[in-house]
């Protein structure tokens, strides 16, 4: 019997996964200066909007661009009572494409009043207008709005007098983009099509970037189920099936390979096909199926008994899964396939348990 409680538990250039910005067109820019307040630090709004020319151009829409690679999507969320100021703005703007400034310093001032923790940096926040995005095959409009936080240094050489002078700067690295969020003018009446970045993703500054300041959360589509079942199948190995309740180590190893594997080969998910294929036993299937709805309850996610599976995501988790023996200090052992082909022992002689592999020939 299983015992646990519920405390337990892009082409080169800008294509992306689902999205092509080869032909995208950065139609409108604005920059604004957010402070935290809680160091002191103002808001500085603009007076005007940047019309940046080639070839400075091109590098941002790289830098803005290149780094929404994730099929994850988010959309705004909102009720029947309250309005998500965020999507308001955002209505008006795809609406009326001549608000664009004055929304842009709306924007700032909204994620001024959100920046209210000492951990919290003030950045450079650009907010732009892409005409001729595509995403899931459907050409579009997008509002983009990022935030650099973070400055590197950089050499500056320059030629004078016959020799060679040296001068050091702080920039931004347009290599990377610390916080970014792009909007599609796309299924509005759910929210819009969203997707984020967020390199910084530390717990306080992701919660006030994605839930405090755009107040989002992420759809329930392929991406969002497969991520949920992997993260479930995972905690069920570590919490449930495991040696508190008499399962062996490569036992474990053997059913996240096992699910790892179903993830990467199946084109939908099934429950019903993965407990009868995967779990196969009754006893932990019913644990399994226990274990799922506690988890989905405590964690507030729905689990659907059938969807399309994200090879993103299953290929992503292949590396979380971890396939590793590890034994005292002295030996790591790696099972990728056959369980059968181990066997554990204990010698007497020596007082050590040991295991016994199985092979055809030595590559």
């Amino acid at each position: 019997m299983y015992f646990y409680t519920e405390e337990t538990i892009f082409t080169k250039k800008y294509n992306a996964l689902m999205f092509i910005f080869n032909e995208a067109d950065l139609a409108h820019l604005a920059l604004h200066k957010v402070g935290n307040k809680m160091h002191n630090a103002d808001l500085l709004l603009s007076e005007k909007e940047i019309n940046p020319e080639e070839p400075l151009s091109g590098l941002l829409k790289h830098w803005f661009l290149s780094s929404f690679k994730s099929e994850a999507f988010y959309h705004f969320v909102s009720t029947e009572d309250t309005e998500n100021y965020m999507q308001e703005l955002i209505n008006n703007l795809f609406a009326d494409e001549t608000l664009f400034f004055e929304t842009t310093r709306e924007i700032g001032q909204w994620l001024f009043q959100k920046t209210n923790h000492s951990k919290i940096k003030s950045g450079d926040l650009f907010v732009a207008y892409f005409k001729n995005c595509v995403v899931d095959d459907e050409l579009c409009d997008a509002i983009g709005i990022f935030k650099a936080e973070n400055k590197d240094t950089f050499l500056k050489i320059y030629p004078q007098n016959k020799v060679f002078a040296i001068e050091a700067e702080d920039g931004i690295n347009i290599s990377k983009l610390d916080k970014g969020a792009l909007i599609f003018n796309s299924e509005s009446e759910f929210g819009y099509k969203i997707s984020l970045v967020d390199n910084i993703n530390k717990s306080i500054e992701a919660q006030y970037w994605r839930q405090d300041f755009l107040n989002l959360i992420q759809r329930n589509d392929e991406f969002y189920q497969t991520q949920n079942y992997m993260d479930m199948c995972k905690s069920f190995v570590q919490e449930v099936y495991n040696k508190e309740n008499n399962i062996e180590k490569t036992e474990q190893i053997d059913l996240l390979n096992k699910t790892s594997e179903y993830f990467q080969t199946k084109e939908q998910f099934s429950l019903e096909d993965f407990q009868n294929e995967i779990i196969k036993e009754p006893e932990v299937i019913q644990a399994f199926e226990e274990y799922k709805n506690l988890f989905a309850e405590k964690h507030e996610v729905p689990l659907e008994q059938e969807f399309k599976i994200s090879q993103e995501v299953a290929k992503k988790y292949k590396s979380k899964f971890k396939s590793v023996l590890k034994l005292d200090k002295n030996f790591h052992i790696y099972i990728h396939g056959d369980r059968s082909l181990i066997e554990k022992g204990f010698d007497q002689n020596k007082n050590l348990h040991y295991y016994k592999v199985f092979y055809e020939e030595e590559e």
